[in-house]
């Protein structure tokens, strides 16, 4: 948040973050150019007939004032009256169906953008950020555009427009004081709006901040509806919420009380402005140097600025807004990649699909090591199990394969290629992955298996579910393969949800195959109906299991225990048993508890 300089004399950071902003909508204007240029050419139309108008009621009025105007009512001007201010309004609306192709496609282009984008960053932002709050900010976001570019076009530049025109009329045709005296109320009365408007932001950007606050907080309740429920904690989430409600109620207070305050001294500014050039002019009538017309023509004009200017402080609030919005969701665009492509990256090129490990070290922040020197080697076709406690770093080998994020020493290889220097897209599509807790997509069965590989063909995705033992189970449920999966995948247990997962990575017929303790949260039935799936998936396929039960790992080719991230023995089971260390110890452990 550096917004809070509204009071500081030093404003032009901001300023210049805004132009920004501004700029990076130019392109999406220039993708219509013909639009734009009619646009533009019926603004300035409506605001030519907008300012004849008061011209022409002046001619009627002196023409009506003259003693013998019964005789001749000046009918064409009356007509002339009427269809000028048809026409400045129609005008207008003409210039709204034109531009509206203009501002929606900008705002399809920016928000693909952010959601690419979005796809793009690392897992670490991911797992930092609360989705609620990205949601609202790529909306807000979305909608500040198509603010910005409609209120930029039409109401602030027509208005300056307006101003000009006006001013021009009254200094040639009359006293030079009524341009004066318009020009200084005017600039009065902007100064005055655009310095309450500031002092009003800040009110209304912590309004904004608990508003988005206290929604991530009911989301965040509602989806652990289970465990507040369990807990009984009904009232402190209320009460919890409540307090995200207090603090957004005082904002939402200033910032109303604020705009009586922002009303009230505009209406002062322009009513002096009124009254002083009513004077001049009814000095004039009296003198004879004006008719009662240009009194009118006077009037009319001074009523007809104040009424786009009347907007001015919702119209600059509104579009500071926009630009903060849209400052938060280009922000979210600037955000870094922590794992970017090489500038050269080429894809990987696969023969033997052979993975080493070389003196891996990684940590997340350097306080804390997760990894340390770790090296080991899964030749093609061969399977290698890592085993260890709960923390020891087993998760993060395979979040590193992936190349969620980037090893901080040493590096891995597949087929003696630096997985840093070689395209993430083609890393990844040579990586199946069934990890330990299976998301699925609020969609139906079939869909979350296709998501394997979008564009198979319905019978690879019905072998694939028999390969996972999965396609009995659905063709029992009552609407098969289009039964929904509820958010999240709650209508379907572990198991069953796991088998989506095998399948799905069986449909990517991977290169590479990683189980991330994947069958944890199977009993030990089911597990060993998988495992012989597994066994026969991972054959002749280069696999890295990550295991907490040993029972699934006792045919790898090669076991390695970690200890503290640190690989501590590594062996067949059979060798491992026979050194009678670590892993022995844990193997008698799981024995017992299974008898």
């Amino acid at each position: 948040m550096r917004h809070h300089h509204s009071s500081s004399p030093s404003p032009a950071p901001a300023t210049r973050t805004d132009w920004r902003v501004i700029k990076s909508l130019t392109p999406y204007l220039l993708e219509f150019k013909g639009r734009v240029a009619a646009v533009v050419v019926l603004l300035v139309l409506a605001k030519l007939t907008n300012v004849a108008v008061p011209l022409v009621l002046k001619e009627i009025v002196d023409a009506m004032s003259k003693p013998q105007a019964m005789l001749v009512i000046p009918a064409f001007l009356i007509v002339g009256y009427g269809l000028l201010r048809l026409f400045s309004t129609l005008f207008g609306e003409l210039r709204d169906a034109l531009f509206a192709k203009v501002t929606q496609r900008a705002i399809r282009r920016v928000a693909i953008q952010v959601f690419e984008h979005l796809h793009s960053l690392s897992l670490r932002f991911h797992l930092e950020r609360q989705t609620g709050g990205v949601s609202r900010d790529i909306e807000r976001g979305t909608r500040g555009i198509s603010f910005l570019l409609t209120f930029l076009l039409f109401n602030i530049l027509p208005t300056l427009l307006e101003i000009g025109l006006v001013a021009g009329i009254l200094f040639v045709k009359y006293n030079p004081w009524f341009a004066i005296i318009t020009f200084a109320t005017l600039v009065l009365y902007i100064a005055f709006t655009l310095a309450i408007t500031e002092w009003r932001m800040v009110f209304r950007r912590t309004m904004n901040e608990m508003d988005s606050k206290a929604n991530t907080r009911a989301i965040d309740s509602l989806i652990n509806y289970e465990t507040v429920k369990y807990f009984g904690n009904e009232r402190y989430e209320v009460a919890r919420y409540d307090d995200q409600m207090k603090s957004w109620e005082v904002s939402a207070v200033r910032n109303q009380t604020s705009l009586a305050a922002l009303n009230a001294g505009q209406s002062i500014i322009i009513a002096i402005g009124v009254t002083l050039l009513m004077l001049l002019a009814a000095d004039g009538v009296v003198k004879g140097t004006m008719t009662v017309g240009d009194l009118v023509l006077v009037n009319v004009y001074m009523i007809q600025l104040y009424m786009p200017l009347h907007f001015l402080g919702f119209v600059y609030r509104e579009i500071k807004n926009a630009l903060a919005d849209m400052e938060r969701m280009f922000r979210l665009l600037d955000e870094n990649r922590e794992v970017q492509d090489a500038p050269d990256a080429q894809p990987l090129l696969l023969e033997k699909a052979s993975v080493r490990f070389e003196h891996v070290g990684f940590h997340y922040d350097p306080a804390r090591e997760i990894l340390h020197e770790v090296s080991f080697d899964i030749p093609s076709g061969h399977t290698v199990a890592v085993v260890g406690a709960s923390g020891a770093g087993k998760s993060t080998l395979s979040r590193l394969l992936f190349r969620f994020y980037d090893v901080n020493t040493g590096g891995i290889f597949i087929d003696g290629q630096d997985i840093r220097r070689v395209t993430q897209a083609s890393l990844r599509a040579a990586i199946g992955i069934v990890p330990q807790d299976t998301v699925l997509f609020n969609d139906t069965i079939y869909y979350n298996i296709a998501y394997g590989r979008p564009d198979s063909t319905r019978e690879e995705i019905l072998r694939a579910a028999q390969s996972a033992h999965i396609h009995h189970f659905i063709e029992s449920l009552p609407d098969g393969y289009d039964t929904m999966v509820g958010e999240r995948g709650l209508k379907l247990s572990g198991g069953e949800k796991q088998r989506v997962a095998i399948a799905r990575a069986i449909l990517k017929n991977p290169a590479l195959l990683i189980f991330d303790e994947a069958t944890s949260a199977l009993d030990s039935k089911s597990e060993k109906a998988i495992q012989d799936e597994l066994r026969g998936i991972a054959h002749n396929r280069t696999t890295l299991v990550i295991a907490h039960r040993l029972s699934t790992v006792v045919d790898a080719q090669q076991i390695l225990v970690m200890d503290k991230g640190r690989i501590i023995e590594r062996g067949t089971h059979r060798e491992l048993l026979a050194q009678q260390g670590v892993y022995a110890q844990m193997w008698a452990l799981q024995q017992q508890e299974e008898h």
